[in-house]
């Protein structure tokens, strides 16, 4: 996908989740929260996506109001409209529809056309062993790798 400066990540989705596959799609917002957003002020933490009479809206994703908006300041939890194609759409249908599939934001980026995109996976929730089995690989990689750069070193 062709990003630009990311100003949000959901870093908690890819342990929490096996990503299946990923989406970029457009918000609707409004001039406030745009501002809100260049600035950085905005939380992925607990949000999530679902399809609702054949669109896509987005739950729980905070931006925090714009100091200058006043009267213009919107709801920072309201839910916000999603922008994706009908046949896209269509198919987030059919994963949510099947047990244990939910659609999380990974990130919130602005292009290179200046617009907000968010980056939305299908994912797959994980149990506590599958985590547990995640973390013990990554350090047996990072064990690894340290062995590796201490033999390099004696060489």
């Amino acid at each position: 996908m062709g990003e630009g400066k990311v100003i949000a990540n959901n870093k908690k989705a890819r342990h929490d989740y096996f990503i299946e596959e990923t989406y970029e799609a457009g918000i609707v917002l409004t001039g406030t929260e745009v501002k809100s957003i260049r600035m950085g002020k905005i939380n992925l933490k607990d949000s999530y996506a679902e399809v609702d009479r054949g669109e896509v809206f987005i739950h729980n994703m905070h931006i925090s109001p714009y100091e200058k908006g006043n009267i213009y300041n919107v709801d920072p939890l309201r839910k916000r409209k999603l922008l994706m194609h009908k046949r896209e759409i269509a198919k987030l249908l059919g994963y949510t529809t099947q047990q244990g599939y939910t659609l999380v934001p990974l990130k919130v980026y602005i292009n290179q056309r200046g617009l907000v995109k968010i980056e939305l996976a299908v994912a797959k929730g994980k149990k506590l062993y599958d985590k547990r089995e995640d973390i013990a690989r990554k350090d047996a990689n990072r064990r690894i790798q340290k062995e590796l750069r201490e033999r390099q070193r004696a060489y």
